[in-house]
């Protein structure tokens, strides 16, 4: 079965939030972090990853992004403190573990 994510990440003084949808979630962030994800990433440093859900349907993947985009930031901190409340790098702890998938 196919899986699907919405993931933010954000810079190291956790100052800009970017939102995005991907089908692999370990290759998208490891293309964000060596500045090849998007001319926004690379442009304000976002390099940590700090909130991800999986989906198993693209269109839940993408409806989930819409609302996350559409949210206030306040609403977007929520959503990361309630998961990750020190802000920390979720993409180094998960990879080592391997548990993205």
């Amino acid at each position: 079965m196919k899986h699907y994510w919405v993931y933010i990440m954000t810079n190291t003084n956790n100052t800009v939030l970017y939102t995005g949808v991907t089908n692999d979630l370990e290759r998208r962030v490891a293309e964000h972090k060596d500045e090849k994800g998007s001319s926004f990433t690379s442009k304000y440093n976002v390099t940590k990853l700090v909130f991800y859900e999986c989906f198993d349907r693209i269109y839940d993947a993408i409806g989930a992004e819409k609302k996350i985009k559409a949210g206030s930031r306040a609403k977007k901190n929520v959503i990361i403190e309630n998961t990750n409340p020190d802000w920390q790098d979720l993409y180094n702890q998960k990879i080592a573990s391997r548990s993205l998938h």
